[in-house]
């Protein structure tokens, strides 16, 4: 049985090969980027154009930003998860890659969850910051970030960062049931899930649709910055390794 083939005329195994990632990423990242910027385009226009909430006012329209930032920041850590799995089991050649390139993205994604919920909790709850259980583990999560990211710097060899980095992101992922249960666990200033429930969202379609639209915008433009990060992470390692070899010849 043949292998499954993208559009592109890559199977799967194959984008395993750097090389092939190479290709397929000069040919997708200019439509995927295009498609992320239009959507989120979108997004901000719905998403100012929206009723006011008749609770929060235009304190609402933060919730655009938050949510699916907050939304990424857990899907980074995910994509992280499984790419570590595949460095440690699979030895994929293109995982710690994955996972060097994500860190940074979702680091920035909960930065930007952090910083506008307490924009969001000032008006709402009195306070900038709150430690419930809720902001507490997604603060964890940041922090978890900065990790990995410092971990990744301090070992020049890639290969041998490949394990320990892995190792310390499976630990770190126990924190994301964390963080999405939270609000079930504990007694918690935090709102419950609202969008993903079992009897149906509770935000009126005028707010969920924008939300639902920028959510898409940002994931769009998470795939696409991930697949930009990971092209440049493979050219910085040829590089260094053609340098490598250039001094080797030069002493011999």
């Amino acid at each position: 049985m043949s292998d499954t083939t993208t559009s592109a005329g890559f199977s799967i195994t194959q984008l395993a090969n750097p090389t092939r990632f190479l290709a397929l990423a000069t040919a997708v990242l200019p439509w995927l980027s295009g498609l992320a910027a239009l959507v989120i385009a979108a997004g901000l226009w719905m998403s100012f154009t929206a009723p006011q909430d008749y609770q929060q006012g235009e304190t609402v329209r933060i919730m655009f930003i938050h949510v699916p930032a907050a939304w990424l920041a857990m899907m980074c850590y995910g994509v992280m998860t499984v790419s570590a799995i595949g460095s440690l089991v699979w030895r994929h050649p293109l995982a710690d890659v994955s996972v060097k390139a994500a860190a940074p993205i979702g680091a920035t994604f909960t930065f930007l969850a952090l910083v506008t919920g307490s924009l969001w909790g000032k008006p709402m709850w009195g306070t900038w910051w709150v430690w419930d259980a809720r902001l507490t583990s997604v603060f964890v999560l940041f922090i978890m970030y900065l990790g990995i990211i410092a971990l990744t710097r301090a070992i020049d060899e890639p290969v041998k960062a490949a394990r320990p980095v892995a190792v310390l992101v499976l630990v770190g992922s126990i924190n994301i049931p964390i963080i999405k249960f939270s609000v079930d666990w504990w007694n918690t200033l935090h709102q419950p899930a609202s969008v993903f429930r079992m009897d149906g969202p509770t935000i009126h379609p005028s707010l969920l649709w924008p939300l639902l639209v920028m959510a898409l915008g940002f994931t769009l433009a998470f795939f696409a910055l991930h697949m930009a990060a990971m092209r440049n992470e493979i050219w910085r390692r040829r590089v260094a390794t053609m340098r490598k070899l250039a001094a080797k010849a030069g002493r011999s």
